[in-house]
């Protein structure tokens, strides 16, 4: 401690010193390993590709300048419905979840037919292909010829969506209501809490956050499944491209479309590891965030 001071310093020692230069010298030459070998890795598979015998007709085919420049605001026109179908069937995806996991909680004899139309409804829905159910939405609803029943494809598109991927995000929130430990229930109705507070105040604060990451996840496949809708007709990015394929017969448009849906699940899949990675951290007392 030096002579005057008020408190003692901390001053690390020469074996720490060297051990952190050590790490930080492993953590360089790690980096340097890993970017040398996948600019290997990329320099490779570009050579293998664009010396084969047929990568004229395909960089002609499907990564035409001309192809790309012409059908890109069509395209980005179409994706932005895609955008809009997602952000409207996302917030209907977590009320249903939300309420479908509530209702499968429900442990009195009264709520029984609830509970019973719960589990069918998440054990039906879980079972039919995304794809088949937006045919069997958007032409079944449109056919009964119900008084108010909707005929537009966009709302066919999002009711189908909805009942789909509802009945994933319900076992997702069920999973983490789940994983709350019984004594915090047990510590809340010490408290005088009612059930409905228990949850609104004590479990679903828990259970919402311990299921964002895989919740994320659900959302990053309803966005690229927000393309299955092109089945009803809507000018989405799929069905944009697709014109512009079928009228210039090349595949360029198909590659736009793909770029711009990478665009927006990538930074969605990242940010989910960010999370993930937060929460294990979080869960082994290896730092706060």
């Amino acid at each position: 401690m030096p002579e005057g001071a008020g408190s003692p310093v901390w001053v690390k020692s020469e074996r720490q010193l060297r051990r952190e230069a050590e790490l930080r010298g492993r953590a360089r030459r790690s980096t340097s390993v890993a970017t040398a070998s996948t600019i290997v890795v990329v320099v490779a598979l570009v050579v293998v590709i664009t010396t084969s015998p047929g990568w004229p007709r395909v960089q002609e085919t499907f990564f035409s300048p001309e192809a790309f420049v012409k059908a890109m605001p069509d395209v980005l026109r179409g994706f932005l419905l895609n955008i809009q179908i997602f952000l409207i069937a996302e917030v209907f995806i977590l009320v249903l979840g939300l309420l479908v996991a509530l209702v499968r909680g429900l442990r009195s004899p009264v709520f029984f037919p609830l509970r019973a139309l719960a589990v069918l409804y998440t054990d039906v829905f879980r079972g039919i292909p995304t794809i088949l159910l937006i045919y069997l939405v958007g032409f079944g609803i449109p056919a009964l010829q119900l008084q108010g029943a909707p005929s537009d494809p966009v709302t066919l598109g999002i009711i189908a969506l909805v009942l789909s991927y509802g009945a994933y995000v319900a076992e997702v929130f069920r999973a983490g209501i789940e994983s709350v430990h019984p004594s915090q229930r047990a510590a809340a109705r010490s408290l005088a809490l009612s059930h409905g507070q228990t949850m609104r105040y004590v479990v679903l604060p828990q259970a919402v956050r311990r299921v964002v990451p895989p919740l994320l996840n659900d959302f990053t496949s309803l966005q690229k499944d927000t393309a299955l809708v092109t089945v009803l007709g809507p000018l989405e990015a799929l069905r944009q491209a697709s014109i512009h394929a079928q009228y210039d017969f090349n595949y360029t448009p198909y590659v736009a479309a793909a770029l711009l849906f990478i665009a927006l699940t990538v930074p969605m899949a990242r940010f989910t590891d960010h999370l993930a990675a937060r929460a294990a951290r979080r869960r082994t007392g290896g730092g706060t965030a």
